[in-house]
């Protein structure tokens, strides 16, 4: 498949959190023919059912990765300009004079602006503004501004794809349609492998205020074993020195801690081993902030592991990656999917209990 278009194309649309139908319809299309049917849960995450050949009930791997983006909503219309609030966690420092688009009656184009350092104080020069500072100008007079926009519209990043060399690739919505499309990859390479469990390929909404679709799908779907899939930390100036981080182009991570499952990572960490895909841990010993932290804890509790494409400015308009981690993510999750056999919860628990007599 062409990834790196199929990433291209998922980025260009829209979907705040709450809006993520666009998304939705896209993928229904993508994956027509490598699933064997649809569902939703009530928040309109996508679930996309490809059965296993194994013997009857099957065990379901649930595979989650969020569909939403950042973006703003419109708080208050002042005269001819828009205020504008944030939906999940757009940076106040991004978004000075970035080009917009305003989802009204119409789309409009629009520019967030603020006032000009000529008339601004010299005590606040060197200061961010707040998002209470901003506003967006769509160009047209008081009127049609009433006419066409209304409080509670919602506001995207207009930021198409941008190739930069070596394979990197910068748009906004990364995070984490770059997930998305790795699941895309997994399913297409599952077309050509046999594998026993059922597959739940899920494009969650609304992770971003709240990881709201990975606790609805997760307990919709109730599946035996989870993975998550989001971004993490690429290295960059101002980034490497405080947090683990991670070089674009030299393979995903895998995360370890309270979060996720040991025996589920060790195994995980041994297919890419043997796939010769190189996998770095990332160490969080606490709160992961992704789906994995809603899937974790849903219904009985669920094995869960959470791989990730690591990831330039994040939450940014200009978010920037290299294509081929987001190609090894897709493949090491359907080489460990084909390898995962009937009776594996079994033996996931029996490898627990070893470890465990041996740490005693």
């Amino acid at each position: 498949m062409d990834v790196e278009g199929h990433l291209k194309a998922l980025c260009e649309l829209t979907g705040p959190p709450g809006y993520e139908a666009p998304v939705r319809d896209f993928l229904r299309e993508a994956w027509a023919e490598l699933v064997d049917e649809f569902d939703t849960d009530g928040l309109g995450s996508l679930i996309g059912i490809k059965r296993g050949d194994g013997p009857e009930p099957r065990p379901k791997i649930m595979l989650a990765a969020h569909m939403d983006e950042i973006g703003l909503i419109v708080r208050d219309i002042d005269g001819a300009f828009l205020r504008v609030s944030r939906m999940g966690g757009s940076d106040p420092r991004q978004l000075i004079a970035q080009p917009v688009v305003v989802h009204g009656k119409r789309e409009l184009p629009g520019v967030i602006a603020s006032k000009p350092p000529h008339v601004t104080p010299q005590k606040e020069r060197n200061e961010y503004p707040s998002i209470e500072d901003y506003f967006v100008d769509v160009g047209l007079p008081e009127d049609e501004v009433q006419e066409l926009v209304r409080v509670g519209d919602i506001i995207t990043f207009d930021a198409p794809p941008v190739n930069l060399a070596n394979g990197r690739l910068a748009s906004k919505s990364m995070d984490d349609r770059a997930g998305v499309a790795s699941l895309t990859v997994c399913l297409d390479t599952l077309r050509n492998r046999r594998h026993s469990w059922d597959v739940m390929a899920v494009a969650t909404s609304r992770e971003e205020v709240g990881l709201m679709g990975a606790k609805t799908g997760a307990f919709h779907i109730k599946p035996d074993l989870a993975i998550a899939v989001d971004v993490t930390f690429a290295s960059q100036p101002g980034v490497s020195e405080t947090r683990a981080a991670f070089k674009l182009g030299e393979g995903p991570t895998i995360g370890l801690g309270p979060n996720f499952h040991p025996v589920l990572f060790r195994h995980i960490k041994e297919v890419a081993e043997r796939l010769e895909i190189p996998l770095h841990v990332d160490p969080i010993p606490g709160r992961s902030g992704t789906d994995a932290w809603a899937i974790q804890i849903t219904h009985h509790g669920i094995p869960t592991a959470l791989l990730s494409i690591p990831l330039r400015y994040m939450h940014s308009s200009v978010e920037t990656l290299a294509v081929k981690d987001v190609e090894r993510v897709g493949r090491l999750m359907a080489e460990f999917i084909a390898g995962l056999e009937p009776d594996y919860l079994d033996k996931l628990a029996l490898d627990g209990e070893e470890e465990k007599e041996d740490e005693s």
